[in-house]
């Protein structure tokens, strides 16, 4: 008992440190989003100066070249008439000719390197502005988190009766994980794989059976791998349709239901009888996901434990809600005697219960099992 008391500590102390640890997460973000913000402001003043200071360079640029073009034009006068003026005036002239040039290629670079500055800032300003509504989104996401966290995390200890139970719950969906593992290993190296390695063998034989036998056997070698093949794509479509029937996603619930249903009659010699009452158009994809897998694992367990030569399933879809219900004529039992490898009945209160509904389990050893389920519908 000690072992679990402190596990619940453990437990407890884990939930603790994750909340601290979004907590924290969710400050340095903040952070970040002010220091962007507050770069954001320096760097947008910076610029709105660095474009005035660009406005009057280029405005004291178009004097200078104004001043350049009358001091050329002085120079030019001055040298076509050189014999009027001294030696004095003529250096004169020319290096204030010289001098304007000189300014007017200082301005021009300067101004060069202020648009430079401006389009860096300008592209800065843009990455920061993402950064700050990025650093926003984040922390709205991890406010969800972390109120999920102080709020309902927590009462994760309280909703389970003991740890004892936590600690048998953990284990039986890691047993189940690993048994549907290790059935979809077997099947698929008994189906496809098998399969496929005939194939492969049958292949090689195609070509050598047409070098010695002709082009007409080879043709019937061919039909043979084309038949494995198919029968491989069967059994591949098979398994996928057991993990996700792809139906369901296409024609909606109650199709996808008939189907199966129809299958597991088919190869189980299990007469089912389905009954779909109400509305038959499509409903959310959640709900759908769960009402399939309700019914799937509530008739494997009449087929598989119940014994069952008979299966009656109704389901009733209206507007606001599901009823649906499975019965059938199988061994029963006692749904109060606590059971080992019971998980089929864990997972399927579970999954009512993640979609608020209702569940009800009537049976009595020899008098068959009635499964009674109630799932609301929101829009």
């Amino acid at each position: 008992m000690n072992d679990f008391k402190s596990g619940d500590k453990a437990l407890d102390y884990i939930i603790k440190d994750m909340v601290s640890t979004v907590a924290n997460s969710k400050d340095e973000i903040f952070q970040i989003g002010e220091d962007s913000r507050k770069e954001f402001d320096n760097l947008s003043k910076e610029l709105e100066l660095i474009k005035k200071q660009v406005a009057n360079l280029i405005e004291q640029g178009d004097d200078l070249e104004e001043k350049v073009r009358l001091s050329r034009a002085r120079l030019s006068d001055v040298s076509k008439q050189f014999r009027k003026y001294s030696e004095a005036e003529i250096r004169k002239v020319y290096e204030q000719t010289h001098g304007l040039q000189m300014d007017l290629s200082i301005k021009r670079e300067k101004e060069k390197q202020l648009r430079e500055r401006r389009d860096e800032l300008e592209l800065r300003l843009k990455n920061i502005d993402e950064t700050v509504g990025r650093a926003e989104a984040l922390s709205g996401k991890i406010s969800v988190v972390l109120n999920y966290l102080t709020e309902d995390f927590k009462k994760v200890t309280e909703t389970l009766e003991s740890a004892k139970e936590k600690q048998e719950f953990g284990l039986q969906i890691i047993e189940a994980q690993e048994e549907e593992r290790r059935r979809l290993s077997r099947e698929i190296h008994d189906g496809p794989a098998q399969a496929l390695a005939n194939v492969m063998l049958r292949s090689d034989l195609v070509e050598r059976t047409f070098k010695e036998r002709g082009i007409d056997e080879a043709l019937e070698e061919i039909r043979n791998v084309r038949k494995l093949v198919r029968a491989a794509l069967h059994d591949v479509r098979r398994i996928i349709y057991d993990l996700r029937p792809m139906a369901l996603d296409d024609l909606g619930l109650i199709p996808t239901l008939k189907k199966y249903l129809t299958n597991v009659e088919e190869y189980s010699n299990v007469q089912i009888r389905f009954l779909s009452l109400g509305s038959e158009e499509r409903i959310d994809s959640k709900y759908e996901v769960a009402i399939f897998r309700l019914i799937q694992e509530a008739v494997q367990n009449a087929v598989k434990h119940a014994e069952a030569t008979g299966i009656d399933v109704k389901i009733e879809l209206k507007s606001h809600m599901a009823a649906i219900i499975i019965k059938d004529d199988g061994k029963g039992f006692d749904p109060w005697k606590k059971r080992e490898k019971s998980f089929g009945l864990v997972g399927m209160r579970e999954r009512v219960d993640m979609v608020n509904g209702e569940l009800h389990i009537n049976s009595k050893p020899g008098e068959g099992t009635i499964v009674t389920i109630h799932l609301p519908l929101k829009q």
